[in-house]
């Protein structure tokens, strides 16, 4: 019997973005753990009672005799460990050092994510940050100043990593289900904080203080071993995905890019209304000159999109930031309406339909040679072709803005003015 086709859906917790939901969850895990381990071990490296049992356990005997008493507990080779002099000044400097790396990458990780993939970011980020956990009880050894260069670096990539994260869900989650999945994923910080606070003190006591950071940075390690094996930029080339949940992705943000597209023209109308009562109002109350709001109208509407596609290929990894940018493109370049589009208006009210007419036709080459310039771009490549286009569209937008602001005029033309024939 025939009926309306149910609506079709992918799998759910069997599915394999909630498998890449909980690989995020552990890679979350991994990257707290790592970040707090410092914050655990600082007890016992800075331990000063430790120190003189250190100084005291080395005046009783060789070390290769502890090693040759078997009665000798594990406890007592915590004793072994070095025990640094840092003020709680220095300190400070340590704790804060992986923030500030995090700051510095928190704009251009997105540049690189869009030219690299979100896959390679994050999986790299995890690993570089995996290494240095690795290598901080060494570094501890030659000197305070090595330790803060390693945790600058380690903010530096768990900065990739978390902004990465959501350049992935752009292409693999749902919108019905992003709230689940992203939440999964970014659970494994909580997680990791309550795990790290609770068994980082017994790691210290029985094993020593540098075991805190071999356990976390071989956790990390095999963590990355999953992530680039199993993990895809999006759902499209991953190889085992299955066909029914391939086309419930697809088809889910298919609707939602639907509905996007037509956000960037409800702003335009927004903005081109707004503008023309705003730039009325201001010749109205004799607040500015004409060609002043004119001047004004066109910088707004060709500043402020020319900034916003600058920003596009930095933001790429943040998908709300992505949709915000391209909605605001076409929405403020129509500011222009109240601006030098017409200017024909104000100059040439008699000519102003042929000025328009020839305005329009110029309007129509720059689109001929737009697309075609933007296909010649992104076959290129594609990623760095469309930074690219970006980037040429702000300039075009520059050139034009400085050129009218330089020759452009409001008053009425003498050569458009009416002229009044006598008789003789």
């Amino acid at each position: 019997m025939d009926g309306k086709p149910a609506t079709r859906k992918g799998p759910d917790f069997c599915s394999l973005r909630c498998g890449l939901a909980v690989i995020m969850h552990f890679s979350n895990f991994t990257m707290i753990t790592q970040r707090v381990s410092l914050s655990i071990a600082i007890i016992a490296m800075v331990n000063t009672t430790q120190q003189h049992g250190l100084s005291n356990a080395s005046t009783e005997g060789p070390v290769a005799d502890a090693f040759n008493n078997s009665s000798i507990s594990i406890k007592e080779f915590d004793t072994k460990a070095s025990v640094y002099q840092w003020s709680p000044e220095t300190q400070g400097i340590i704790f804060s050092s992986i923030n500030y790396g995090i700051i510095l990458t928190l704009i251009p990780s997105g540049y690189l994510a869009g030219i690299f993939g979100a896959k390679k970011m994050l999986g790299a980020g995890l690993l570089i940050s995996s290494l240095l956990t690795l290598f901080t009880p060494l570094a501890a050894d030659f000197g305070v100043i090595l330790v803060i260069v390693v945790r600058t670096v380690q903010g530096m990539a768990q900065g990739m990593a978390w902004t990465g994260q959501f350049t992935i869900w752009a292409k693999w989650a749902p919108p019905l289900e992003r709230s689940k999945l992203t939440t999964i994923a970014g659970s494994g910080s909580a997680f990791g904080s309550f795990i790290i606070l609770c068994v980082g003190g017994l790691i210290s006591q029985a094993l020593s203080w540098p075991f805190i950071f071999y356990i976390f940075g071989s956790t990390g390690c095999v963590c990355c071993l999953l992530w680039f094996t199993v993990i895809y930029d999006d759902p499209m080339h991953h190889p085992c995905i299955s066909v029914k949940e391939k086309e419930h992705i697809v088809s889910s943000l298919a609707q939602q890019s639907g509905v996007l597209s037509s956000l960037p023209f409800i702003a335009a109308a927004s903005c081109t209304i707004l503008g023309g009562q705003l730039a009325d109002f201001l010749l109205s109350r004799n607040l500015l000159r004409l060609i002043t709001v004119r001047k004004l109208f066109s910088s707004l509407g060709l500043l402020l999109p020319s900034i916003c596609a600058v920003a596009l290929p930095f933001v790429a990894s943040s998908y709300v930031i992505t949709i915000i940018l391209l909605i605001l493109i076409p929405g403020t370049s129509n500011l222009c309406d109240s601006g030098f589009i017409i200017n024909t208006l104000d100059i040439a009210p008699r000519y102003a339909s042929f000025l328009m007419g020839i305005s329009r036709g110029f309007g129509l080459i720059a689109g001929i040679i737009s697309s075609t310039a933007t296909g010649f771009l992104i076959s290129q490549d594609f990623e760095s072709g469309w930074r690219n286009v970006f980037f040429l569209s702000a300039a075009v937008n520059m050139f034009g803005l400085v050129f009218y602001l330089t020759f452009g005029q409001a008053e009425l033309q003498d050569w458009a003015k009416e002229r009044t024939l006598t008789r003789l």
